[in-house]
């Protein structure tokens, strides 16, 4: 819990989120952003198997379970660019067909410089692209949601590791990046003071740029998404949950993170919605981003056994009235976040491409 929280427990218990409008329905966007990580301390045979139970158990969980507008639940695979394996790549590629799920890129790197970054995510975009992964604006241009690996964007991690590039927001944009997802990491020292937020992070020269920003609100930030210097930045929940404490006395961390261990339930949903992550002036729209390192066997009950059964099942009986569940991709989620700063308001479901099209391999031929 106290890990960190020099950087987030102030800014948390000063923050007042907006109050939904109780005579409209609360729209909760639902999103899990999976560091998808197979190879993760082991070969590839180890990975293929992994692949394999992926296969067998989430299309079958997803055959169960619909939201308001008739979508499964679904994952957003952030996989690592350095990390490629064609073999691999088709497989995800046919989960997520057969779940309407999506592969977004994840990257991990070390002192490096921009330039080679730049290199390195031309190459895995192209990559990608091959799969039918990976989204297009109207021009037609490679659009992509980004997760760093190992919580250090924009070389933020104040040991100097595990990045190395200062203006790497800058890098991003020109690569095609349309958001990212890396927040929170606490108890990460590279957690930010921005919490429980949606934002535009301004390029500095400094590491860290993404530290704060400008909050996106209806009708007051639209124009920031086509500023090279500005990456918009998707935060999931951050807070202390008094529902859970240490030795019956400290609360406990609540990052958004799912896992074998803390594992989803309907309890720690009620808190991540009362975070109130919204679009400013939009507060019927929340925006629920959660991550999760679903590849490891450790934590796919979390995401494909029992455990992720028991809270599908809670969402689908449980949800406090008033409120309509909406399963999102990190696509989706990015579109409608855009919507509501142009002024939509409604059904959610008609903007999940408002601007980010489908990728190629969720497309009806």
């Amino acid at each position: 819990m106290m890990r960190a929280a020099d950087k987030w427990l102030l800014p948390w218990l000063r923050r007042r989120p907006e109050n939904p409008d109780p005579g409209i329905p609360t729209d909760i966007m639902l999103c899990v952003s999976d560091h998808f990580e197979p190879f993760h301390r082991t070969d590839r045979d180890g990975a293929l198997r992994r692949m394999d139970e992926w296969q067998d158990k989430f299309t079958q969980l997803t055959s169960q379970f619909r939201d308001v507008d008739g979508a499964p639940p679904k994952q957003t695979f952030f996989y690592p660019i350095e990390q490629y394996d064609p073999e691999i790549l088709e497989r995800l590629a046919t989960l997520c067909r057969e779940t309407g799920s999506e592969v977004e890129v994840q990257f991990h790197h070390d002192d490096d410089t921009a330039e080679d970054v730049a290199a390195a995510l031309k190459e895995g975009v192209e990559r990608y692209q091959s799969h039918g992964f990976l989204s297009r604006e109207p021009g037609g241009e490679a659009r992509f949601g980004f997760v760093h690996g190992n919580w250090a964007l924009d070389n933020s991690d104040p040991r100097g590791i595990n990045c190395g590039v200062d203006r790497e927001l800058e890098v991003l944009r020109a690569a095609g990046c349309y958001a990212d997802f890396t927040m929170p990491s606490a108890p990460h020292p590279t957690q930010t003071r921005t919490v429980n937020s949606l934002y535009y992070a301004q390029e500095t020269d400094e590491p860290k740029s993404h530290d704060t920003g400008i909050h996106a609100e209806a009708g007051g930030t639209s124009s920031l998404r086509d500023q090279p210097g500005q990456l918009l930045c998707v935060q999931g929940p951050l807070a202390a949950n008094f529902g859970q404490r240490k030795w019956g006395i400290l609360p406990r961390l609540e990052n958004a993170e799912l896992s074998g261990v803390n594992p989803p339930s309907i309890e720690r949903f009620d808190l991540w919605r009362r975070q109130g992550i919204c679009v400013r002036s939009r507060p019927n729209w929340v925006f629920v981003k959660l991550h999760t390192h679903a590849a490891l066997e450790r934590n796919m009950p979390a995401l494909i056994g029992d455990q992720a059964l028991r809270f599908h099942e809670a969402l689908a009986t449980e949800l406090s009235e008033g409120s309509r569940l909406h399963y999102v991709s990190a696509r989706e989620m990015v579109n409608l976040i855009h919507a509501a700063e142009d002024g939509h308001t409604g059904e959610p479901d008609s903007y999940r491409d408002h601007i980010y099209s489908k990728p190629e391999i969720l497309r009806v031929p």
